[in-house]
C-alpha cells in the first residue's frame, strides 16, 4: 500500500496513446486527492542539429524560436489536460482548479524526470511505456527502466500500445 500521496509526478511525452497513464495519474489524484505536476520533457538538439540549425539564423532568432515553441508546448499541455478532463471525466472525478499543473523542461528524460520529483518530492511517478518487441519488454522502455533503477520512490508503470 501506498503511504499518504499528496504530490504526483506524471511524465509524458504526450504521443498518441498516452492516456491510459495520464488515467491512472488523475485517478490516483482524486483517490488521494493530490496535486498532479504534467511533466514533458523536450531533448536538446545534438551538436550537429545546433550548428546546422545556427548556420541558418542567429542565436537570436534560435532563442526566440526556442522559447516559442516551449510556450507553445505549454499551452498544448494545457489545452490537453482540459480536453481530457471534459472528455473523459464525470462529476464526481473532476480536478480542481490547480489540481493539475503543467510543466516543460528541457534535458535527457530520465535525468529531468528524477530532478523534478526531487525539487516537489513527489510521493509517486506515473509514467508510461511502450514496448514493441520481447526485448523491448525486457527493457521496459530505456526511460522509464532508468527512472526505476535511479529512484527511491514508487513508480507506477502503465503499459501503452
Amino acid at each position: 500500500m501506498l503511504p499518504d500521496v499528496k504530490r504526483i509526478l506524471y511524465a509524458s511525452d504526450i504521443e498518441s496513446g498516452s492516456r491510459p497513464a495520464f488515467r491512472a495519474a488523475i485517478s490516483m489524484a482524486g483517490h488521494y486527492d493530490a496535486q498532479v505536476t504534467f511533466l514533458n520533457v523536450i531533448e536538446p538538439l545534438n551538436s550537429t542539429a545546433r550548428n546546422l540549425v545556427k548556420t541558418m539564423m542567429s542565436d537570436e532568432m534560435l532563442s526566440e524560436m526556442h522559447d516559442e515553441s516551449v510556450n507553445h508546448l505549454k499551452q498544448k499541455l494545457v489545452e490537453r489536460i482540459e480536453q481530457f478532463c471534459d472528455q473523459e471525466l464525470d462529476e464526481s472525478e473532476k480536478m480542481k482548479e490547480g489540481q493539475v499543473v503543467p510543466r516543460v523542461e528541457e534535458g535527457s528524460a530520465d535525468q529531468v524526470i528524477l530532478e523534478v520529483a526531487d525539487e516537489i518530492n513527489a510521493d509517486l511517478i506515473v509514467m508510461g511505456t511502450r514496448t514493441h518487441s520481447s526485448v523491448g519488454q525486457f527493457f521496459l522502455g530505456s526511460t522509464a527502466n532508468r527512472v526505476m533503477t535511479h529512484t527511491k520512490r514508487p513508480v507506477l508503470i502503465i503499459p501503452l500500445k
